[in-house]
């Protein structure tokens, strides 16, 4: 009988390792919270050369490949600045990264669910309450359940790790910043652009993509301190929104308007993990669950896309001993967790400056990046993009 193993979360990761498990010769059972797959109206991520690798592998490239947003134009307005400034998306991705593409994540969900679920078993609308050390799952709706192995796949707020490693404020390091995405119409009638407004310690950006009929607005601030909310209290996400961006350029308030009457919105802050072990006994974690480098800035959507091919080929080299599989995974992917942890530290100093030296620099340097020829662009880019060396640079090993 094959070796059964639970995987808690159906996003990212949770199908990716699934399909991994299964093509080894494993049994994967994917328990979601949600009543179906989340649609969110999540903004867009990044697949950087190794997940486009692994969904090549997959099988699933041309359908990622078919929703890919399209956005290859860029137009920064710098806070207070008279004209705003111009630049080339698609050969600042080209040159960033040798392999790229930029997709919305409700999508990237949606096509790997899509490529496991004739294999492997998914259980909606249902979530775990407690995990014993032999492997009795227990389950808010569904009757308690057997596995060899259990995966938190569940995100930033993971409750497998809270259920076996504890409450996630023993390991969770706030990184200064906050995220808000909203779903809106389209009005500006924005065609492959992204149209951004930046300014100091505050940075939103709105966009579409090609197949889609309306837009995503993408805010990002700076914060010295915890905000005080709760992850639930949508009303005080909205007002800490507002808040932090109101009366930044008309488009923004325009933006913000559709607050009251957006039908997707997201609101968290910018947490990284930070923990000894990502195992205990019988139990592992993936993606943002084990080491979250920080939403929109770190490059977590890779990270864990990678992260699940590896621990499910650490798991089908030692033959599903997990004594030797789950130490094997974390030595695997320490060196792109640690790395991916101080490129998002980076990454959101650019993004989101701290002084109009910091705002200026972030739109000239995008506007030279695109207007210099190939070479002297891929440099500067080595100079400046550490998330282009991490990413390139990660290895994937045949298992």
């Amino acid at each position: 009988m094959a070796m059964r193993i639970l995987i808690s979360g159906a996003s990212v990761a949770g199908p990716v390792l699934a399909y991994w498990l299964t093509r080894h010769g494993f049994s994967a059972t994917v328990v979601e919270r949600a009543p179906d797959l989340r649609k969110t109206g999540g903004h867009a991520v990044d697949l950087f050369r190794p997940a486009m690798d692994i969904a090549e592998q997959m099988g699933v490239l041309p359908r990622l490949e078919e929703r890919a947003t399209g956005t290859n134009r860029l137009t920064i307005r710098p806070e207070g600045a008279r004209r705003p400034v111009r630049a080339d998306l698609s050969k600042i991705f080209s040159r960033a990264s040798d392999r790229h593409l930029e997709v919305m994540r409700d999508d990237l969900s949606e096509i790997y669910h899509g490529a496991t679920r004739d294999d492997v078993e998914y259980v909606f609308g249902d979530s775990i309450t407690a995990i014993s050390p032999d492997g009795e799952v227990r389950f808010e709706n569904g009757a308690p359940r057997r596995f060899d192995l259990v995966v938190g796949a569940d995100g930033l707020h993971s409750n497998v790790r809270r259920l076996v490693f504890g409450d996630e404020s023993r390991f969770s390091t706030f990184a200064g910043a906050y995220l808000g995405v909203l779903t809106l119409p389209n009005a500006a009638g924005l065609d492959g652009e992204l149209l951004m407004h930046v300014g100091v310690g505050r940075t939103v950006g709105m966009y579409g993509a090609r197949h889609l009929d309306d837009a995503r607005a993408l805010f990002l601030f700076r914060s010295d301190r915890e905000l005080d909310y709760h992850h639930r209290d949508v009303p005080r996400q909205k007002e800490l929104l507002r808040d932090a961006f109101s009366g930044m350029h008309p488009d923004v308030d325009r933006w913000l308007d559709e607050l009251d009457r957006t039908p997707a919105f997201y609101f968290d802050s910018i947490t990284q993990l930070h923990m000894d072990t990502w195992s205990q006994g019988r139990t592992t974690l993936v993606g943002d669950a084990g080491y979250s480098p920080g939403a929109a800035v770190g490059g977590s959507t890779t990270l864990a896309i990678v992260g699940a091919y590896v621990l499910a080929g650490e798991l089908a080299r030692a033959d599903g001993d997990h004594d030797r599989a789950f130490p094997a995974y974390e030595r695997a992917m320490s060196g792109p967790v640690r790395g991916s942890r101080a490129v998002a530290l980076s990454a959101a100093k650019t993004l989101i400056p701290t002084s109009r030296l910091g705002v200026r620099g972030l739109a000239q340097g995008a506007r030279l990046i695109s207007a210099l020829p190939a070479a002297p662009s891929r440099a500067l880019l080595r100079l400046t993009t550490k998330s282009a060396r991490l990413y390139n640079s990660m290895p994937l090993e045949s298992y």
